[in-house]
This record gives C-alpha cells, structure tokens and sequence, in this order.
C-alpha cells in the first residue's frame, strides 16, 4: 500500500548548472527524499492581453454585447480586495 501524498507548490530557478534553487524554503522539518515535478512556462508567446483581445473578438461572445445580457450595475455587490498583493 502506497503512502499518502501531501502536494506543496512554490517557485523557483533552474540556474546555469541545472540545478533547482527554490525562491523561499521549504515548509518540511528535517532530511527526506522527495518527488519532483517541474513545470515549465508556456513558449506559446501570446499575452494575456492578446487572449483577452482574442476573446473579447470572438463571435461565440457576441450575445454579452445585448442590452439584456447587462444585469449589473456598480451597486451590486461589494469590492475584492486582494490582501496578497
């Protein structure tokens, strides 16, 4: 039976001599082997201002552009900080 697995992301550097140097330390008490997966950024080289601009011309979205698509006004809800930035 296989143990179970706890999953701690965080970011780091791959530097000129292949070596992973994570950009704060790891929240693990003591020495153990772990399991490494490295994600990579996507090479695709579109923006997000470029997906935004895509999809806000997509046709598939035209509907939103109705008069009766636009329920909200300012008033209803309240504000999102975001306390992490």
């Amino acid at each position: 039976m296989q143990a179970a697995t706890q999953a701690i992301e965080t970011i780091g550097t791959i530097d000129a001599q292949h070596h992973l140097v994570l950009d704060k330390t790891l929240p693990i008490a003591g020495q153990t082997r772990v399991r490494v997966i490295i994600l990579l950024p996507d090479d695709s080289g579109i923006s997000e201002t470029e997906w935004l601009h895509a999809a806000a011309a997509n046709p598939a979205f035209y509907f939103l552009k109705d008069i009766e698509e636009d329920i909200y006004t300012l008033s209803d809800g309240r504000r999102f900080y975001d306390a992490g930035c």
